[in-house]
């Protein structure tokens, strides 16, 4: 089974090189510098700012930032329930699909414009290809964009001085769509289609043996639901589809893309505070955090469930079968494979799945389920993963400079009283949503009837659910019936203060350090960029994760686990 730590090896390096190109060019196109896309896209740019009557030097203050981005996210919501509810009697709808129950469809709009991509139904048995292109995929832009716009404001308030402005959100909205997301999608979807996953109009394939075969425009929906973090597949199986992701090659290279631009924005951060430093020490924090989490990962996996090989099951790799636990997972991917498109898939908010998480042994279900309550940080979201890792950056500075008596400082500006509390609201409020929605759920004869397993794994399956939901992951542990309107309510809200109970502070706080002075780097000033603050950052992240969820992690996966031996 070496196969499976060699492909991890492959991955790290191709993933760690691809940033860097990718990350100094999203620094030009956030810093509105020319790019060599400019002579081509550069027009469309401005045409775009003509016609919405905008100035792009306009400066927006936090508050009005932060309405800006939440009136589009509103008018998005309103946008995909009306297509939801209307789809049957709209064009492209081969198939005939109908209108879409109401609580169905509120959970579905929620989750596209958070950038969650829940799905409590498969999309070849649900929705038009008209819903899936103007509906969900332009969604998967708008709120892959909408974290990297975020992430800007935030990071111009570190770099400003003496100023109100955070920039003009719908400025950089534009930038962050036309000149990275657009560009990667197209050439992206292009390799997919090379590949076999399939992109087209026609109606589905009925065969005289009664077997149907979904047809659609895939690859176009793929591409941005992979590189923008989104994870909302085409077909009902995600990535576990043959026609969503064809080859083992284009298996490999998805999982590569669920990463890019979160690992490259690392490296946009360093460029953006002129101390390229930094960003490679928080990408030394997420990438050994995700080395962690993947080794545990892989190697519950590789081994084995001990209760299949107590049964007769023979686990051991041969020529047949690749070894390991094989339950719930592509035989052409394999156990390897499958353990690291699920740690990269919770490591950033992503949710796209190639394996049936429910399926995993105790320990490996347990990694993702961890790498959502930390916050999504570990990579993260497209902006998101970035800026939620901040909060803890600052929470960071803040713990270490007390520690040393002096006022924390992170990049020349002071860490104040207000700051702390934005960084603890942003850092906490999605940790609140998932343990109050499992405590509510486990009361709730409504939510409990949708478990298929009792014990420690039905406990598992619901405190999934909202791990994923409170952090805007959307992958899921498919036994749990979420199509219920217990669930679709109730996730929905969750989804909405992971999202934006984070925003919201997260702007506050930009808005707060925009006005202050910038302070000298001095001899007590704590280096931020050492590997002694990354080691200080990897423990903040963890620390907080324990005390949070390692009490209700030990009546899921870990007493399921003991309960194995």
């Amino acid at each position: 089974m070496s196969y499976a730590w060699a492909q991890n090896l492959v991955f790290l390096v191709v993933l760690l090189a691809l940033a860097f190109p990718l990350g100094a060019h999203m620094a030009k196109v956030l810093e509105g510098d020319r790019t060599f896309l400019h002579p081509l896209l550069g027009p469309v740019e401005r045409g775009m700012y003509r016609a919405m009557g905008l100035r792009s030097q306009e400066d927006m203050g936090w508050k009005a930032y932060a309405w800006s981005i939440t009136l589009i996210k509103l008018i998005g919501l309103g946008a995909v329930f009306l297509l939801l509810k209307t789809q049957a009697a709209l064009p492209l709808n081969p198939e005939g699909m109908g209108n879409v129950a109401t609580d169905l469809s509120i959970n579905t709009a929620v989750s596209f414009i958070t950038n969650t991509n829940w799905q409590a139904y498969s999309g070849e048995s649900t929705l038009s290809y008209l819903t899936q292109m103007l509906g969900l995929a332009v969604q998967n832009f708008l709120s892959a964009a909408t974290g990297m716009a975020v992430l800007t404001a935030f990071i111009r308030g570190i770099t400003r001085r003496n100023a109100t402005g955070l920039g003009n959100a719908w400025v950089d909205l534009v930038r962050s769509t036309l000149y990275i997301l657009l560009p990667l999608s197209f050439v992206f979807a292009l390799f997919l289609v090379s590949q076999g996953v399939i992109q087209n109009f026609s109606a589905y394939v009925h065969t005289s043996g009664g077997q149907v075969l979904a047809m659609g425009p895939a690859a176009s929906q793929v591409a941005i639901k992979m590189l923008g973090t989104n994870g909302g597949g085409f077909f009902g199986m995600n990535g576990a589809h043959p026609f969503e992701n064809s080859t083992p090659l284009s298996n490999f290279v998805q999982t590569v893309s669920i990463l890019l631009i979160p690992a490259g924005l690392c490296v946009t951060f360093g460029r953006l505070v002129k101390d390229r430093r930094q960003g490679w020490a928080l990408l030394a924090a997420m990438s050994a955090i995700f080395i962690l989490a993947l080794t545990v990962c892989t190697q519950a996996e590789l081994k084995g469930n001990p209760s299949l090989s107590n049964a007769g099951a023979t686990q051991a790799a041969a020529l047949s079968q690749t070894g390991g636990n094989m339950e719930g997972k592509e035989v052409r991917f394999g156990a390897g494979a499958s353990a690291l498109w699920a740690t990269a898939t919770t490591a950033a908010s992503n949710g796209s799945v190639n394996a049936m998480h429910d399926s995993f042994t105790p320990l490996g279900g347990l990694v993702p389920m961890l790498l959502m309550q930390l916050g999504e940080v570990v990579f993260g979201g497209v902006g998101s993963g970035l800026y939620g890792m901040l909060m803890f950056v600052l929470v960071g500075v803040f713990i270490s400079g007390l520690m040393v008596g002096r006022t924390p400082e992170y990049l020349g500006k002071k860490v104040e009283a207000f700051d702390m509390k934005m960084a603890a609201l942003a850092i906490l409020l999605p940790c609140a949503a998932v343990l109050m929605g499992s405590a509510i759920s486990v009361l709730s004869p409504a939510a409990t009837a949708s478990v298929s397993n009792p014990g420690p794994h039905g406990f598992s399956q619901i405190l999934y659910a909202w791990s994923s939901a409170a952090n805007n992951n959307g992958s899921a542990f498919g036994g749990l019936n979420a199509n219920t309107p217990f669930y679709n309510y109730g996730l929905a809200i969750a989804m909405l203060l992971g999202r934006f109970g984070v925003i919201w502070p997260v702007l506050a706080m930009a808005g707060s350090l925009v006005q202050k002075k910038h302070t000298p780097e001095g001899l007590g000033t704590l280096p931020t960029h050492t590997p002694l603050f990354v080691g200080v950052l990897i423990g903040v992240v963890l620390l907080v994760g324990a005390l949070t969820f390692i009490p209700a992690l030990a009546l899921g996966p870990i007493a399921e686990h003991l309960s194995l031996r």
